[in-house]
């Protein structure tokens, strides 16, 4: 990872700007480590931020659906500066979760940043 980048995200001009973070790597590469300290860095500076696992959101976002608190939740999400969606990829998401995915990008669209980190690589 090149200390300059880092030094610049730890800046969280990113989030005044709205812009999404994706970062990929293998297992025990420290992206987890990575995303934890630049939201840690973003709160210091005066940002909500919000850390999720991925697949435990999908679950108690699930749950709020059975329950009626699923809108309630999504309005929670919306009012952070910062998502952080950790180990995004590990489980295949069903039709509900991609269209759950699909709404909160839709919500944070120049509403706010998100960070995502995922063992896939991506093909650039």
């Amino acid at each position: 990872m090149d200390r300059n980048l880092v030094m610049r995200l730890a800046g969280c001009e990113f989030v005044e700007k709205n812009e999404n973070i994706l970062i990929t790597g293998s297992t025990g590469v420290g992206k987890s480590y990575l995303v934890t300290a630049l939201g840690y860095q973003a709160c210091i500076e005066g940002f909500k931020v919000n850390y999720f696992n991925t697949s435990k959101l999908f679950a108690k976002l699930k749950m709020a659906k059975a329950d009626g608190a699923y809108l309630r939740e999504l309005a929670k999400i919306q009012r952070q500066d910062v998502m952080i969606l950790d180990d995004f990829g590990l489980q295949e998401l069903d039709s509900a979760n991609r269209i759950t995915l699909l709404e909160i990008i839709e919500d944070r669209h120049n509403n706010g940043s998100i960070i995502v980190t995922l063992q896939i690589p991506v093909q650039g």
